[in-house]
Protein backbone atom coordinates (compact mmCIF):
# COMPACT_ATOMS: atom_id res chain seq x y z
CA UNK A 1 0.00 0.00 0.00
CA UNK A 2 1.51 3.34 -1.02
CA UNK A 3 1.31 6.57 1.00
CA UNK A 4 -1.71 7.91 -0.94
CA UNK A 5 -3.65 4.67 -0.44
CA UNK A 6 -2.85 4.66 3.27
CA UNK A 7 -3.89 8.30 3.64
CA UNK A 8 -7.16 7.65 1.82
CA UNK A 9 -7.88 4.60 3.98
CA UNK A 10 -7.21 6.64 7.13
CA UNK A 11 -9.50 9.46 5.94
CA UNK A 12 -12.26 6.99 5.11
CA UNK A 13 -11.97 5.25 8.48
CA UNK A 14 -11.96 8.60 10.28
CA UNK A 15 -15.06 9.73 8.40
CA UNK A 16 -16.90 6.40 8.78
CA UNK A 17 -16.30 6.28 12.54
CA UNK A 18 -17.00 9.96 13.28
CA UNK A 19 -20.11 11.06 15.16
CA UNK A 20 -22.71 12.83 12.96
CA UNK A 21 -21.83 16.32 14.24
CA UNK A 22 -18.16 15.72 13.37
CA UNK A 23 -19.14 14.59 9.87
CA UNK A 24 -21.20 17.75 9.51
CA UNK A 25 -18.19 19.84 10.55
CA UNK A 26 -15.99 17.98 8.06
CA UNK A 27 -18.48 18.64 5.25
CA UNK A 28 -18.68 22.36 6.00
CA UNK A 29 -14.90 22.62 6.34
CA UNK A 30 -14.41 20.75 3.07
CA UNK A 31 -16.83 22.97 1.15
CA UNK A 32 -15.18 26.10 2.55
CA UNK A 33 -11.72 24.77 1.65
CA UNK A 34 -12.80 23.89 -1.92
CA UNK A 35 -14.36 27.32 -2.44
CA UNK A 36 -11.25 29.07 -1.19
CA UNK A 37 -9.15 26.95 -3.55
CA UNK A 38 -11.51 27.83 -6.42
CA UNK A 39 -11.03 31.54 -5.65
CA UNK A 40 -7.27 31.07 -6.15
CA UNK A 41 -7.67 29.57 -9.64
CA UNK A 42 -8.20 31.35 -12.97
CA UNK A 43 -11.97 31.45 -13.66
CA UNK A 44 -12.96 28.82 -16.18
CA UNK A 45 -9.86 26.71 -15.62
CA UNK A 46 -10.23 22.99 -15.00
CA UNK A 47 -9.01 23.41 -11.39
CA UNK A 48 -11.51 26.23 -10.80
CA UNK A 49 -14.38 24.08 -12.09
CA UNK A 50 -13.16 21.03 -10.15
CA UNK A 51 -13.16 22.88 -6.83
CA UNK A 52 -16.56 24.44 -7.54
CA UNK A 53 -18.01 21.01 -8.39
CA UNK A 54 -16.67 19.49 -5.19
CA UNK A 55 -18.10 22.31 -3.07
CA UNK A 56 -21.42 22.07 -4.91
CA UNK A 57 -21.56 18.32 -4.29
CA UNK A 58 -21.16 18.96 -0.56
CA UNK A 59 -23.84 21.67 -0.53
CA UNK A 60 -26.17 19.32 -2.41
CA UNK A 61 -25.47 16.55 0.10
CA UNK A 62 -26.16 18.91 3.01
CA UNK A 63 -29.44 19.92 1.39
CA UNK A 64 -30.64 16.41 0.55
CA UNK A 65 -29.77 15.12 4.01
CA UNK A 66 -31.88 17.69 5.84
CA UNK A 67 -34.35 16.14 8.26
CA UNK A 68 -37.40 18.40 8.19
CA UNK A 69 -39.28 16.60 10.95
CA UNK A 70 -37.62 17.86 14.17
CA UNK A 71 -37.62 21.53 13.18
CA UNK A 72 -39.49 22.34 9.96
CA UNK A 73 -38.80 26.08 10.11
CA UNK A 74 -35.06 25.67 10.69
CA UNK A 75 -34.86 23.03 7.96
CA UNK A 76 -36.72 25.27 5.52
CA UNK A 77 -34.34 28.15 6.27
CA UNK A 78 -31.30 25.91 5.78
CA UNK A 79 -32.75 24.55 2.55
CA UNK A 80 -33.26 28.10 1.27
CA UNK A 81 -29.62 28.90 2.05
CA UNK A 82 -28.44 25.74 0.28
CA UNK A 83 -30.61 26.56 -2.77
CA UNK A 84 -29.18 30.09 -2.82
CA UNK A 85 -25.63 28.73 -2.64
CA UNK A 86 -26.32 26.25 -5.43
CA UNK A 87 -27.46 29.13 -7.62
CA UNK A 88 -24.42 31.23 -6.76
CA UNK A 89 -22.07 28.33 -7.45
CA UNK A 90 -23.78 27.72 -10.79
CA UNK A 91 -23.28 31.40 -11.63
CA UNK A 92 -19.62 31.17 -10.63
CA UNK A 93 -19.23 28.02 -12.72
CA UNK A 94 -21.15 28.99 -15.86
CA UNK A 95 -20.48 32.71 -15.99
CA UNK A 96 -17.07 32.65 -14.30
CA UNK A 97 -18.25 35.17 -11.71
CA UNK A 98 -15.75 34.56 -8.95
CA UNK A 99 -17.53 37.10 -6.71
CA UNK A 100 -20.45 34.67 -6.44
CA UNK A 101 -18.23 32.40 -4.34
CA UNK A 102 -17.81 34.88 -1.49
CA UNK A 103 -21.37 34.80 -0.11
CA UNK A 104 -21.23 31.01 -0.14
CA UNK A 105 -18.04 30.99 1.91
CA UNK A 106 -19.61 33.45 4.35
CA UNK A 107 -22.78 31.37 4.75
CA UNK A 108 -20.85 28.14 5.23
CA UNK A 109 -18.51 29.72 7.79
CA UNK A 110 -21.49 31.13 9.70
CA UNK A 111 -23.31 27.80 9.67
CA UNK A 112 -20.17 25.95 10.74
CA UNK A 113 -19.68 28.31 13.66
CA UNK A 114 -23.34 27.89 14.61
CA UNK A 115 -23.04 24.11 14.63
CA UNK A 116 -19.88 24.34 16.71
CA UNK A 117 -21.68 26.54 19.24
CA UNK A 118 -24.64 24.16 19.32
CA UNK A 119 -22.27 21.25 19.97
CA UNK A 120 -20.64 23.12 22.85
CA UNK A 121 -24.04 23.89 24.38
CA UNK A 122 -25.27 20.32 23.94
CA UNK A 123 -22.13 18.94 25.56
CA UNK A 124 -22.65 21.22 28.56
CA UNK A 125 -19.81 23.62 27.77
CA UNK A 126 -20.01 27.38 27.75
Amino acid sequence: MNHNDAAAAYRNATFDNAPPIKILHMLFEGAIRFLKHAREQPPGSEEYRKYLRRADEIVTELRTSLDHEPSPELSANLENLYVFMTGELARAHVEGEVEAIDPCIGILETLLEGWKQAQVQLSGGQ
